[in-house]
């Protein structure tokens, strides 16, 4: 069995230190908040989205809407992770017709989640603009994906793994990256 390194790359005080940067950027890209609406993916991107939202209403005054978006049924990995998919709600409260959308996620990897993201949205939907917005960009993409807000970029190597711990779901605060020593390349995004 392979032995493990872990490095932790931001605590609690520095992901609140990011979100509140993100929230920051948000509001000076669109002059405000205007008709934006925050979509948190599954698992991770919801608390962090509420976080955003209640980080937004400290600065503007005004708490944006915050959806909830499951894309499990639009991962073009389905079939290799599971034979029965843990499906949640996705719950969006808002319109998203001439929207501007705030895709928030917590590791952005090959893009892939992202564009899955992309597809369920635009079933429910046709917003104005979508911006995304992640905890951490690991690097490795493997589709044309950028984010607009990005609290920290940490390149990893493709045999590390970044793990986002946030109190919401996992009662710890912080973000590690896990290295497996002689393990091989990993080609699917973690997505517990």
């Amino acid at each position: 069995m392979p032995s493990t390194a872990r490095v932790r790359v931001l605590d609690a005080a520095s992901i609140d230190r990011s979100i509140t940067r993100i929230a920051h950027e948000i509001v000076e890209r669109n002059r405000g908040l205007g008709a934006i609406g925050l979509v948190g993916v599954q698992t991770r991107g919801v608390p962090l989205a509420r976080r955003l939202a209640a980080k937004l209403r400290a600065i503007e005054g005004v708490e944006p809407p915050v959806g909830v978006l499951d894309i499990n049924l639009y991962r073009d990995d389905l079939s290799r992770i599971a034979d029965h998919p843990v499906l949640r709600r996705t719950e969006i409260p808002f319109d998203l017709e001439d929207a501007v959308v705030v895709l928030v996620d917590d590791v952005l990897f090959t893009g892939r989640t992202v564009r899955a993201a992309l597809d369920a949205l635009m079933d429910l939907g046709r917003p104005r603009e979508i911006q995304l917005a992640v905890l951490v960009d690991r690097g490795h993409r493997e589709l044309p994906v950028r984010a607009a807000f990005v609290g920290k970029a940490r390149p990893t190597g493709r045999h590390e793994r970044v793990d986002v711990r946030v109190a919401e779901t996992d009662g710890a605060e912080e973000i590690v990256i896990v290295k497996a020593e002689g393990a091989g390349d990993a080609r699917e995004e973690e997505r517990p």
